[in-house]
């Protein structure tokens, strides 16, 4: 009897170690012939600790399940919640970037190996640089950390640049609220970002990567510096990848956690050890990026994402999706939700679907007022765009971003003015005070919107002034974005910014 057991971070946060070791001590104690294995996370968050015992007939799902729960479970008194891949939340996605995560161990080449892994990597290697890129380039794989520029586009870039050094830097700043994909891969599947990271390697002619990531997560430092460990002793790393001959080796770095050092240049300046402040542009990382060299800067997803298209081909992976928005989207699903967790699915279905159907509305039972799209920044959907189909150009269209995917649920209970005062306070707390629309802007948009609460409804016009100008004129997102959440909360919610000003006594 094998039995699986989350090792993910918010597994372990709702006690999954816990479970582990009173399965163990079970196990001992009962004689039972059994063999825990940690995996990551499946994703269904509301079922965590969620275990999954195999006695032959498929995985059976068990959740949540405690530590007191377990003479139970394995004496047959619980009830199963059937084969976790016929739960419905699960039998809907499409998993391709996180089709190994839940399943194998993190940490286990051999697991990597026998679902797929390398395959990829092994095709790139008999490849030109100039067939790798144009391989990303038709599968119509788009940054997938929020820009959703065409990666392809970025890689041919840098692989045109004339430099006696490239780099790959992984951006693994993951910052906004309600968002875990980045983590969840790095915890659950390590070894297919860096397989996505050489591959990047070999298009571009970078010989070097680096993994940025904060420290507030301490488990996916461990975990990727134990696979790149792992990688290079097996030679995937190295001087000679997979005895090809190439050469492309990584290492890992963390930052202290600030969220500008999510935008790529803060990134690179933190990196090269100097303040986390964004760069003005041009020149673009892609030409003078890490120490002046060109430089591929991707987010986690993007590059996690480039074993499965060069193991089924760009075709295959285009395939899925929408319009210009080709694949799949891990969308991070969080909030006041029934169901929270991540959901990968082709892009294209409809956000209410997702909300409504897939997360089964909110924890609370009340109505659903907005959902917050894209962090802390993202604009906040009300219901009459629930049927607005998850892509770029869909959610640009309706004065919104996609981002990160993170989906964060608010009840009829929300107050939208403090939400909008919320994200203007963010802005202020989280500036690196370069630019003074962003550094300034925000510290003004909340003493306005203070104002509006008090009753000052005239303040209105300038906070709708003061949006134009941090989004028209801020150096980088935090700025050009804070807008975003305070417009849409403001246009959808109109009345919650009509305050009625008390007559004095």
């Amino acid at each position: 009897m094998k039995i699986y057991v989350s090792r993910d971070s918010a597994a372990k946060a709702l006690g999954a170690d816990e479970v582990a070791e009173a399965l163990t001590a079970e196990i001992d104690a009962s004689g039972i012939r059994g063999e825990i294995i940690r995996t990551g996370s499946r994703g269904m968050v509301w079922l965590e600790p969620l275990v999954e015992i195999d006695a032959g007939q498929g995985r059976m799902a068990y959740g949540p399940i405690s530590a007191d729960d377990v003479p139970a479970l394995l004496g047959g008194r619980i009830d199963s919640l059937g084969l976790t891949e016929e739960i419905p939340f699960f039998a809907r996605q499409t998993r391709l970037t996180f089709a190994r995560c839940g399943v194998t161990d993190p940490l286990s080449l051999s697991d990597y190996e026998t679902h797929g892994g390398l395959v990829g990597l092994r095709r790139a290697l008999v490849m030109s640089g100039e067939e790798i890129v144009d391989e990303v380039k038709v599968s119509g794989l788009r940054g997938r950390g929020g820009a959703g520029f065409p990666t392809g586009i970025k890689w041919d870039t840098v692989r045109l640049a004339r430099a006696a050094q490239k780099y790959i830097v992984c951006n693994a700043d993951e910052g906004d609220s309600g968002t875990f994909a980045d983590r969840m891969i790095m915890e659950g599947d390590p070894y297919t970002l860096i397989e996505g990271m050489a591959i990047a390697g070999l298009a571009t002619g970078a010989t070097r990567g680096y993994v940025y990531l904060r420290s507030e997560y301490p488990d996916a430092i461990a975990v990727m510096e134990e696979a790149v460990k792992r990688a290079r002793a097996a030679g995937i790393l190295g001087a000679d990848v997979l005895g090809s001959g190439r050469t492309f080796d990584m290492e890992i770095r963390s930052g202290a956690g600030a969220y500008v050092c999510g935008e790529e240049t803060s990134l690179l300046n933190s990196l090269e050890g100097k303040r986390g402040v964004v760069r003005s542009k041009p020149p673009l990382p892609a030409l003078e990026g890490f120490l002046g060299r060109p430089t591929v800067v991707n987010n986690v997803i993007s590059l996690a994402t480039v074993p499965v298209i060069f193991e089924k081909g760009a075709d295959f992976y285009a395939a899925f999706g929408l319009g210009r928005s080709k694949g799949t989207i891990p969308v991070q699903i969080a909030g006041n939700v029934a169901r929270g967790g991540l959901f990968e699915t082709a892009f294209g279905m409809p956000l209410g679907e997702l909300v409504e159907e897939v997360a089964g509305g909110t924890a609370s039972g009340r109505a659903v007022k907005a959902v917050q799209i894209g962090g802390p920044l993202g604009a906040y959907f009300a219901r009459d765009k629930f049927d607005t189909p998850f892509g770029y150009e869909d959610f640009d269209g309706q004065g919104g971003l996609i981002g990160h995917a993170g989906l964060v649920v608010f009840d009829d209970s929300a107050d939208m003015l403090k939400m909008a005062r919320f994200a203007m306070e963010f802005c202020a707390v989280e500036s690196c005070g370069k630019c003074t629309p962003c550094r300034i802007g925000a510290v003004r948009g909340v003493e306005t919107l203070d104002r509006i609460a008090a009753g000052d409804s005239a303040a209105v016009e300038v906070l709708t002034d003061l949006c134009e100008v941090m989004k028209d004129g801020s150096l980088c997102a935090l700025g050009g974005f804070t807008p975003y959440p305070v417009m849409s909360a403001l246009q959808a919610f109109p009345e919650e910014f009509a305050g009625v000003k008390e007559a004095a006594e």
